[in-house]
């Protein structure tokens, strides 16, 4: 885990009400909350889960991932996930984080 997403780690903690709105491919817009932002060979990515209209995350249903990063400003930005193979990488690792959360959860 790197530095930097430590520190973004420690202020999603302190700030739990994060809220993004995702443009989907359809022209649809969904409200998300941040779940979790994490590294992949060096390339940060984000997971983002639907909220419902009480703007809670939703139990059940998908999570998006997509690609993140900061412009010069550091401001936030996305951007889609390019080819099959980085996206099983990035869902393997998702996959990873969602399998520790559940153990630290029992434990």
């Amino acid at each position: 885990m790197s530095k930097n997403q430590n520190n973004l780690d420690q202020e999603l903690d302190e700030r739990e009400e994060y809220r993004v709105t995702v443009e989907l491919d359809d022209g649809d817009e969904i409200r998300c909350a941040i779940l979790t932002i994490f590294d992949v060979d060096g390339q940060d990515y984000i997971a983002l889960v639907p909220v419902d209209e009480n703007d809670q995350p939703e139990e059940e249903g998908d999570a998006y991932l997509y690609r993140y990063f900061e412009d010069e400003d550091g401001n936030p930005g996305i951007d889609n996930i390019e080819t099959e193979d980085e996206f099983e990488r990035v869902s393997d690792r998702f996959d990873e984080y969602l399998d520790e959360q559940e153990f630290d959860a029992m434990g």
